[in-house]
């Protein structure tokens, strides 16, 4: 017999980057009364990682609960960026509803158009909350237009289209449902939430079904299945059957060792589950996304959406630098091979494949975002290593020609600048789908462009529209091979010999390009050490010091002046490498160099090539 459970209520935040999410979820857990009235609380609490503060993005999606009015509402936190597309996929399993959360001044974008779609087709309620409009240049009426259009152009459904709207300021903590009236707090978008979610339902008496659809990981306990409860109970040591959905042969035994639901930020050991309740289940070993726990006498797996494919590789690598070792606590292939394969239990979308040599591992992810993030998080976790330039991965169709995969681009640039785009992306092997004026003057480009277009292109757009423009970008599946590209048209400036760089040699250097080092730095031979005007590699000594004789002093070095030079981020310089090159990755430094650091070894491969 189904059921309706009335005292829980299952959503998930989804929007864009930075419409506010993550804020909007911090006010709806203050305003339930999580934290006591004078706790102290960092802002976008739900952003547990180092890499997710320092950069104001959300990369796992979060669990939180709060009480409001005797009903429990579990809320998701979910992330914006593309890259991590595949979490929000999931966890739009375990609700029955979300809340759309648009900028009131940027209105919808491509990411917006991809969460609600995938809302959309799951069948889910949604609620609109259009967030900061007490920006000064906000537009909240129009911007209620542009998502009725888009609930349009994505055949909604006259119920969906029905779907409330509400004004919020997730910063102040205020919600209305009409911009004429100014509430205090967020008792709006809390009601809405009771009245258009509908309660989870299903069957108490039947048997246990839970879908895992999220796994976090604990170096105490191992792997912990997140997931909802969509028939019966789940108690602790319960004896469940392990299946899947896309695996027909999957069927194991275990037991249920501990049992967690989450309430504020916490988890809370729990003996028994019912319907509807979200639950972490932690004791099961080779616990999976996309499994299903069922009793033993009625097994039945929940057919669940398959993750999508990574559309992008690099190669992970021992370091084999002259500097080897120096920097970095963890350096030996089997160091690396264990922290690739440990970031598989929680990282869904990545593949990690062994290759030919001990020394290299391929990784593969859903685009340079996800790659960049895994490398900053192991380097500050003290390992050493170098990566490859990031390559796409093709595929054969059905006729036996190569596709590869395709993105859709969206860019917003102001008028002067979109020349200099459209002129950059079309050599890229992008086709211009759309052009059309945006808001504040900008115009708004539509391109279809290859993956492999957009590698290393994000630093060149910044400088050609001198740091104005905004890009967005989307997978788009895979379409026929658009041809060879060419990546880079400046060469490198490659380090002569070993040594320590001195003031003279660089000075001298100088005059041939930008430079990457300064005054007294460690180089070796065959290290790249910045970039040239020229289309081709030039080598240069940086180390070299002035003859001193009876007429020259070495005072009179005093008097020269460099130029300061380029400090590249991480994401620059993943950017910036070429075929031939690698990225070599420490605690401390990152050094571009060459694969091969022989300059006549070198010299013979171009020549073959």
């Amino acid at each position: 017999m189904i059921q309706k459970r009335e005292d829980v209520r299952n959503i998930a935040i989804i929007a864009h980057v930075d419409h506010g999410k993550t804020t909007l979820v911090d006010e709806l857990l203050k305003q339930s009364g999580v934290f006591r009235a004078n706790q102290e609380v960092a802002e976008r609490v739900m952003d547990s990682g180092d890499i997710e503060r320092e950069r104001g993005i959300t990369i796992l999606s979060k669990n939180t609960a709060v009480m409001y009015k005797d009903t429990k509402i579990n809320i998701i936190d979910t992330p914006g960026h593309a890259d991590f597309g595949g979490e929000v996929e999931r966890v739009l399993k375990m609700v029955n509803g979300v809340v759309l959360v648009v900028d009131a001044f940027e209105g919808p974008m491509p990411q917006t158009k991809f969460v609600l779609k995938k809302a959309l087709e799951l069948d889910l309620s949604v609620i609109v909350c259009i967030n900061k409009i007490d920006r000064p240049e906000a537009r909240p009426e129009e911007v209620v237009d542009e998502v009725l259009e888009l609930f349009m152009d994505l055949d909604a459904s006259d119920e969906q289209l029905d779907c409330p709207f509400v004004f919020a300021s997730a910063k102040a903590g205020t919600a209305t449902l009409n911009l004429t009236v100014k509430n205090k707090d967020m008792t709006p978008l809390f009601d809405t939430i009771l009245e258009h979610i509908p309660a989870p339902e299903g069957d108490p008496e039947a048997g246990t079904q839970v879908l895992i659809s999220t796994i976090d990981y604990n170096e105490y306990v191992g792997r912990i299945g997140v997931g909802k409860v969509d028939n019966g109970e789940i108690k602790v040591n319960q004896e469940v059957v392990i299946v899947n959905h896309h695996e027909p042969d999957k069927c194991k035994k275990v037991k249920v060792s501990k049992l967690y639901e989450y309430d504020g930020l916490n988890k809370i050991e729990v003996n028994s589950a019912g319907i509807g309740s979200i639950v972490a289940i932690s004791g099961i070993a080779d616990i999976h996304i996309g499994d299903t726990l069922c009793s033993p006498d009625s097994i039945a797996p929940i057919p669940f959406q398959k993750i999508s494919e990574p559309t992008i590789a690099m190669h992970f690598i021992v370091n084999d630098s002259p500097l080897a070792g120096q920097e970095g606590k963890f350096v030996t292939s089997r160091h690396l091979k264990d922290r690739l394969y440990k970031e598989l239990n929680t990282d869904v979308s990545l593949r990690v494949e062994d290759t030919d040599s001990t020394d290299q591992f391929k990784v593969s992810g859903r685009g340079e975002l996800h790659l960049s993030v895994l490398i900053e998080n192991m380097r500050r976790e003290g390992y050493e290593f170098a990566v490859s330039k990031a390559e796409v991965l093709y595929k054969q169709d059905e006729n036996g020609k190569k596709t590869e995969p395709m993105e859709l681009a969206y860019i917003d640039v102001p008028e002067e600048f979109s020349g200099a785009v459209i002129q950059k992306l079309s050599e890229r092997k992008g086709e211009l789908l759309n052009m059309g004026t945006g808001t504040g003057g900008y115009t708004r480009l539509e391109f279809s462009i290859p993956s492999r277009g957009l590698i290393g292109y994000r630093g060149e757009f910044m400088t050609d529209t001198k740091g104005n423009g905004i890009i967005n970008t989307i997978f788009n599946g895979y379409g026929p091979y658009k041809g060879d590209l060419s990546y880079r048209k400046q060469g490198s400036l490659i380090a002569f010999e070993p040594g320590e760089t001195v003031t003279y040699g660089l000075f001298n250097a100088q005059e041939r390009g930008i430079l990457f080092v300064g005054p007294g730095e460690k180089v070796y031979s065959g290290m790249v050490i910045g970039q040239t005007g020229k289309a081709e590699d030039i080598e240069v000594n940086v180390c070299k010091t002035k003859h001193l004789t009876n007429t020259r002093s070495s005072s009179a070095d005093e008097a020269l002046r460099l130029v300061p030079k380029k400090i590249m981020s991480l994401e620059q310089s993943l950017e910036f490498i070429d075929t031939d090159e690698l990225l070599e990755v420490t605690p401390k430094s990152l050094r571009i160099r060459k694969k091969i650091l022989d300059p006549l070894l070198r010299k013979r491969s171009n020549f073959k090539k």
